[in-house]
């Protein structure tokens, strides 16, 4: 399915190129309007990011992300710094249907999985953002893709099928925020590998096209953000496309 994505700063919706705060483009303080158009158009889930909570999770804009969510009726994945089971349980109680858990799931995958025990694995989605290096291999990026944290991707969806993993958001970086289209052939591989577990491919998405070149590929979900906010295509023409080609 198509999957519409905001990223939210201050109660702004941005986006930053491949993950900096230094180079953010500013799409106006208008998120609700937005959210509710995406649902209308057909929008089946929604994915929210709040960066301010990202980047300080002291600040994690919760009454905001409260109202956004009470204003639409399907499911929103919310993601941002969560750190701590406090936090997915307050993303859970403000309305969020699965919480979207990145570093922290890599620096401790251990605690992560008391998460899955206490909350289900239905309710979490794992973020794995991957460099890909020379060869081959998928480095899992963390704290805001500053650092490589040595862990592979396949090792960390190892770690966490025992406990029923069911939702993977798997981002190339170098195609991130750039419109150049997805890695097609990395989420082939993956779907391939792990059949059980529900990949959504994230970044690079500029036209329909992309979109088309990701049917069969295995993925349950695309995320799509800028090209949206850019009007490349609308929600509407991209669950077309996804659906007939």
């Amino acid at each position: 399915m198509i999957i519409p994505a905001l990223d939210l700063i201050d109660g702004k919706v941005v986006r930053l190129h491949q993950g900096d705060y230094g180079k953010q483009r500013d799409y106006g303080s208008s998120p609700l309007p937005r959210l509710q158009d995406y649902q209308a158009q057909g929008a089946q889930v929604l994915h929210l990011v709040d960066l301010t909570g990202a980047k300080d999770p002291n600040q994690r804009q919760l009454p905001l992300l409260k109202s956004l969510l009470a204003g639409v009726s399907v499911p929103v994945q919310v993601g941002g710094g969560v750190r701590s089971a406090e936090d997915v349980e307050a993303l859970l109680a403000a309305g969020a249907s699965r919480v979207v858990v990145g570093s922290t799931a890599v620096k401790s995958p251990d605690v992560v999985g008391q998460w899955f025990e206490r909350f289900g694995a239905e309710a979490i989605v794992l973020a794995l953002d991957v460099r890909i290096d020379e060869a081959g291999n998928k480095q899992v990026a963390v704290s805001g893709w500053q650092e490589t944290s040595g862990v592979t991707l396949e090792q960390l969806v190892e770690h966490f099928l025992p406990l029923g993993l069911r939702h993977v958001l798997c981002t190339d970086i170098s195609r991130d925020g750039t419109l150049s289209g997805s890695n097609v052939g990395l989420y082939r591989e993956i779907c391939t590998l792990y059949p059980q577990v529900g990949f959504q491919a994230s970044g690079g998405i500029g036209a329909l096209s992309d979109i088309r070149a990701l049917r069969g590929s295995g993925v349950s979900g695309v995320i799509v953000g800028r090209a949206l906010l850019e009007g490349k295509f609308d929600v509407k023409e991209a669950i077309q496309c996804w659906q007939n080609g």
